[in-house]
């Protein structure tokens, strides 16, 4: 795992300074502490930091292909680089090194652009050509592995962070009004936008060339198979376990030591049986919290530990060490993201890093098989949508929790369906908002995945949302930041697109029944699944931000939010304080509206107002 950077002149009058570039690889060093390189080639200069996992000494990037006419800055693992290599030496290729950076350069001269079709795994990449003069980046199919780019001054710009954008000479800092409101919708912000105007996300699944000429050209060469045949049902549970077990293998490659995350969840402890059974005295980690016994799951990872005789370790962590990471945090993090969630996993990876170099996880499975609970609420929506004249029905009630959903049904899916996590709604972001910032939605961040999924089950085209929109954006960008920010490389073998996409074929009955989600997972893995494990409801990454925002952290919180920071210029602070003061008395809880408010706070303070691009001083753990 590894940082990659990189800069292009696209203006003939624009001079490159290999300093600027040094400037961008050296800030993302947490993600490649082992090695350091640089390419200066003519009108481009490549930078890459290394965190070496396969082949310890020789993979060293900029890495050239035999003619020295293609050059690679790579981040990510091809599982099947074995596969492909020994596809290639049957074509006369031949090979120095045993990395899987190699094979790329290889493929890329062997089939030319369609390179990507033949790899399997999670990556960021940026070719230069040195023949055609072009730069070419590449994001893996499901986004597990993040790009961002800018075109500054007649400079093309790319990095695997933000920060590193933010190190060259006058990219601007201004912040993005659509942006902002996407934010306070979602928690995040859903590509191509980033909070910053002017620097945009490349998709999942997407390759961008930057031509001879300047000219950025953008396509997508993967997607989920929106048109495939249904598996059947009778065979899905044995070729299901089949494919998992060899994605967990694959995922398995490495020559440094390896472990999991265990949570105590289905997914986590399913990985790790899967694990355990390959390999000798696996190690695994879970971290907990004190006086917190609605969020601390460490009991249930003890019992799969003990199941699978691993070697576990566990962490605690509590109120005043999360608030106290939050700086860091929202550095890490480069765009505000507000998933509690990320605090925990920090303190997971740093912890673990002591005694691994990667861990795998079970990210993924919810995405693929219907885990979230938002799923079957929404299908019980669309039932009443379909039956009922729900919008006549909800006038009758004078309001409360019966009329909101009888409205809520009354709007088609794709109005009313807005992902995993939606934290503040329009009327409610309109209202925390200063009125110059208020404004409608810029273009519907669901229009164009709801626009191919139509006619398709409502069941898939929520799962396809979610794969293309929290799934990058929430999900993977805080696995991937904050394992890398403790010099950590996480892998999610439930991601595997061959997994994804045979799964995407099954009926919809197979991944939420009876209300039961995951339900094929369990069916398949029940051998894995302790009963307490095998029976337990969803919980995601547990942490008691209610709690501790109403108690120990709610003087911070408002001294954060109504009282210091320039930030505050974008809301209205009396509506902000009513928020601190509603959660402050129990009721509703509005702890997610509050720790989005937080997030973005701390994140104006980092990278708009001292516009820093190192780590907050004492924020580490």
């Amino acid at each position: 795992m590894c940082a990659i950077c990189g800069a292009v002149a696209v203006s003939p009058r624009t001079e490159l300074r290999e300093q600027d570039v040094l400037l961008m690889r050296d800030t993302m060093a947490h993600r490649g502490p082992d090695d350091e390189g640089l390419l200066v080639a003519g009108r481009a200069i490549l930078g890459h930091r290394r965190l070496s996992i396969i082949d310890l000494a020789g993979g060293h990037q900029p890495m050239a292909n035999r003619r020295e006419t293609t050059w690679i800055t790579f981040n990510g693992e091809i599982y099947n680089f074995a596969e492909v290599r020994a596809r290639l030496e049957t074509q006369g290729h031949t090979f120095l090194t045993k990395s899987d950076t190699e094979v790329i350069l290889a493929a890329y001269d062997a089939y030319g652009e369609a390179f990507v079709d033949h790899l399997r795994g999670m990556f960021t990449l940026g070719l230069w050509d040195t023949e055609q003069q072009e730069l070419i980046l590449v994001r893996d199919r499901l986004g597990i592995k993040p790009l961002y780019y800018t075109v500054h001054d007649g400079v093309f710009l790319f990095a695997s962070e933000i920060k590193a954008l933010l190190r060259w000479p006058g990219v601007p800092r201004e912040i993005d009004p659509a942006a902002l409101r996407d934010f306070l919708r979602y928690r995040y912000v859903p590509g191509p936008r980033t909070m910053f105007k002017g620097i945009s996300k490349l998709q999942p699944g997407h390759l961008l060339r930057v031509r001879r000429d300047g000219a950025l050209q953008i396509r997508q060469y993967w997607d989920l198979p929106l048109d495939g045949e249904t598996e059947a049902p009778e065979t899905a549970e044995r070729r299901f376990r089949e494919l998992l077990e060899e994605c967990v293998e694959a995922h398995l490659v490495s020559d440094v030591p390896l472990g999991v995350f265990l949570s105590g969840g289905v997914d986590s402890t399913v990985v790790t049986g899967l694990v355990a059974r390959t390999t000798d005295a696996v190690q695994t980690f879970s971290v907990g919290y004190p006086d917190a016994s609605d969020s601390d799951e460490t009991g249930y990872a003890r019992l799969a530990a003990e199941r699978f005789h691993t070697v576990h370790q566990e962490l605690t962590l509590s109120p005043s060490g999360f608030w106290d990471f939050l700086p860091r945090m929202a550095w890490s993090l480069d765009e505000p993201v507000a998933d509690a969630a990320s605090a925990p996993l920090y303190f997971l990876a740093k912890f673990a890093r002591r005694s691994v170099t990667v861990v795998l996880s079970g990210e993924g499975a919810d995405e693929m098989l219907a885990g979230y609970g938002i799923y079957r609420r929404m299908l019980w929506l669309e039932r009443v949508h379909r039956l009922a004249p729900a919008a006549g029905l909800a006038a009758s009630f004078a309001g409360g929790k019966a009329a909101r959903y009888l409205r809520w049904a009354a709007q088609p899916l794709e109005a009313r369906y807005r992902g995993v996590s939606s934290v503040f709604g329009e009327r409610d972001r309109d209202r925390v908002l200063a009125p110059e910032w208020r404004g409608r939605d810029d273009g519907d961040v669901g229009a164009e995945y709801f626009a191919r999924t139509r006619g398709l089950h409502p069941l898939q085209r929520m799962l396809y949302f979610d794969a293309k929109v929290w799934l990058p954006d929430d999900l993977l960008v805080k696995a991937d930041k904050m394992t890398m920010a403790a010099s950590l490389e996480l892998r999610v073998p439930f991601l595997d697109h061959v997994l994804m996409e045979w799964a995407w074929r099954l009926p919809p009955a197979l991944k939420l029944k009876g209300g039961i989600g995951k339900y094929l997972l369990r069916r398949a893995a029940a051998d894995l699944l302790p009963p307490a494990i095998a029976t337990r409801p969803k919980r995601g990454f547990a942490i008691p931000v209610q709690q501790w925002l109403r108690d120990g952290l709610a003087a911070q919180a408002r001294r954060l939010l109504v009282e210091e920071g320039e930030h505050r210029r974008f809301f209205d602070l009396g509506q902000v304080d009513a928020l601190l003061a509603q959660h402050r008395r129990g009721g509703t809880d509005v702890s997610e509206q509050l720790f989005a408010l937080v997030m973005f706070a701390l994140w104006h303070r980092t990278f708009i107002e001292a516009r820093t691009v190192t780590a907050p001083a004492g924020a580490d753990a």
